[in-house]
């Protein structure tokens, strides 16, 4: 597949925006490269399949977008239909979709984008819309101990919205305003080894098992240092957030979020190692909070060695470590990417209160990564983690944390 990979060139007015915009040349530079589809993660199992990336330069020979077309197979979802597109017509601008259709259960329609061009570039829109549903969810039951004998399955069928502006004050400090909405549909799932959650668990012991709504309102104070937002090398970041819902403007409960994350990105030897830390401290405040809503772990960006969702309580604590190593610059069919592997170690847990924690609560995940990263924008990724439920491995794109 990889020796059908080429480069073209296309006329500008043969390409609609965002494809192609003022940025880029009268004749495109577009390099094209098929890829086979190889993923497998806990709760989803293997899929395979095929996609081919379209990568659309600029001027500058920097990529204007992406898009990736994608077709494969999943025992338990059938067969998957999906497109991805990245665009970025304007240094202060990017825009996301993904639309994805299984024949069996799963779909996933999204839109995010992204704008810093107002008030000098101090303001920062963003919204995402979405519309999925994932029958591969999973629920373990509450607390750090949650064993693997207790897992169901189901389908979560979510629509909703986020939407945030941010205004920078001085050079490093912004303050950040948002909104959330949920609809939340608990059905059956897509997994049939796997119990159905309802047939495991109660509405009175689980809240929300039956769906809810979520509408939350968010406050963050935000310090960045970081020298790019999606492929950083250096500086630091820290976040304090909160987050009500309130049952008057349409939540199902009334409750809290709490969260605080900092990260921080060491280079040495010219970037070529980047020393990368994250902690995390999450805390929900509520009674009756739907089981979706509260602090949880597991997954691709918290603990890599677990699927997503599999720690569930009022608060979780993480600690994110890992070592990305330039192995070599390489241009592969006139794309320049810095290929990488990043041995990493998760340690985190849920409890009930922080002052609740103890030692053997914490899950241990060492792991390796393997990433493609094409600065200043995109980054594909494998990530595999070991935790006591076995191994489990994603792949996306993107950095972790």
């Amino acid at each position: 597949m990889l020796l059908c990979s080429c480069t073209s060139y296309v006329a500008r007015d043969k390409l609609p925006f965002p494809l192609a915009c003022s940025n880029c040349d009268d004749n495109v530079k577009m390099v094209t490269v098929p890829l086979p589809v190889i993923a497998s993660s806990p709760n989803e199992g293997i899929t395979s399949g095929a996609l081919a990336a379209f990568l659309i330069h600029n001027k500058k020979d920097e990529i204007n977008a992406l898009l990736a077309p994608q077709v494969n197979y999943n025992n338990n979802f059938g067969a998957t239909i999906s497109l991805y597109g990245a665009f970025y017509p304007a240094p202060e601008q990017n825009i996301e979709i993904s639309l994805s259709q299984s024949t069996r259960v799963n779909h996933d329609y999204e839109f995010k984008i992204r704008d810093t061009s107002y008030l000098n570039n101090k303001l920062e829109l963003n919204a995402f819309v979405y519309k999925y549903s994932d029958g591969s969810a999973r629920f373990f039951g509450f607390e750090a101990k949650s064993p693997l004998q207790q897992e169901s399955n189901y389908d979560d069928d979510e629509v909703g919205f986020n939407l945030s502006a941010s205004y920078q004050i001085g050079k490093y400090v912004q303050i950040l305003v948002g909104d959330r909405f949920r609809d939340v549909s608990i059905r059956e799932g897509a997994i049939r080894s796997v119990p159905f959650i309802k047939d495991r668990f109660r509405e009175d012991s689980v809240p929300g098992i039956d769906g809810f709504t979520a509408h939350t309102q968010r406050l963050s104070l935000i310090y960045n240092s970081l020298d790019s937002r999606d492929t950083p090398t250096s500086g630091g970041y820290a976040r304090a957030t909160i987050e009500p819902s309130v049952k008057a403007l349409g939540s199902a409960e009334d409750y809290r979020h709490y969260e605080v994350e900092i990260k921080g990105f060491i280079p040495l030897d010219n970037a070529r190692y980047i020393s990368v830390f994250r902690l995390m401290y999450n805390q929900t405040l509520g009674d009756k909070v739907p089981f979706l809503e509260q602090s949880v772990l597991g997954g691709e960006t918290t603990l890599r060695g677990y699927g997503r969702n599999r720690f569930i309580d009022n608060s979780f604590l993480l600690c994110n470590l890992e070592e990305r190593i330039r192995l070599f610059r390489w241009e592969v069919f006139n794309v320049t990417a810095d290929w990488e592997v990043a041995p990493f170690i998760d340690l985190g847990a849920v409890m009930k209160s922080l002052d609740k924690a103890r030692t053997n609560d914490f899950e241990y995940n060492p792991g390796v990564g393997f990433r493609a990263t094409v600065r200043p924008n995109i980054v594909g990724r494998v990530d595999m983690g070991i935790g006591r439920d076995g191994p489990a491995i994603f792949v996306g794109l993107g950095y972790p944390f």
